[in-house]
């Protein structure tokens, strides 16, 4: 007998609900990961500061990223990031693929990454990736609030993320 439209959408609707599996850095992959579904790319554009990161992304000093729209959902994203000799210019192009969940291109790599929070005013905003390669608190002043800091760690802690490991930069 072959299977009835509602089982698959049923089967496919759950294997969107499992975690993923163990990824690479500082996430634990066994635990489920979410987007913002409240994520407004057009209110995402402008400077951002990275206020705290993972690893050794956190030893590099000082970091930003300047989101230009160039279309609706699409971003050029330049900034810096660290290097293996400390921070380095990049540029990447970046495009919304869902709610809160975007690719981004650049220097050969392609990355999904992810909107895990946003404050209601865009001052702050928390990105990782599901994989777990990196996750960074971002703000639009280089320092950020304690309230909206102490926000995002329990974002990162309820994405997997241990939050004893954020170093703020």
């Amino acid at each position: 007998m072959p299977p009835r439209p509602f089982a698959l959408i049923l089967i496919l609707a759950l294997a969107g609900c499992t975690a993923l599996p163990m990824g690479r850095g500082h996430r634990d992959g066994g635990r489920q990961i979410s987007s913002a579904a409240n994520f407004d790319p057009a209110r995402f554009g402008d400077v951002w500061f990275i206020v705290a990161a993972y690893g050794a992304e956190a030893e590099c000093g000082p970091l930003g990223e300047t989101w230009k729209p160039t279309g609706p959902g699409a971003f050029r994203v330049t900034g810096t990031r660290c290097g293996p000799n400390g921070a380095r210019a990049f540029l990447a192009e970046t495009r919304v693929t869902g709610p809160g969940r975007m690719i981004r291109q650049g220097a050969g790599v392609q990355e999904d990454l992810w909107v895990l929070w946003v404050d209601a005013d865009y001052r702050a905003a928390v990105i990782g990736t599901p994989s777990g390669a990196f996750a960074r608190v971002l703000s639009r002043r280089p320092v950020l609030r304690d309230d909206l800091m102490n926000v995002a760690r329990q974002v990162l802690e309820f994405n997997g993320y241990d939050p004893a490991n954020l170093s703020r930069l």
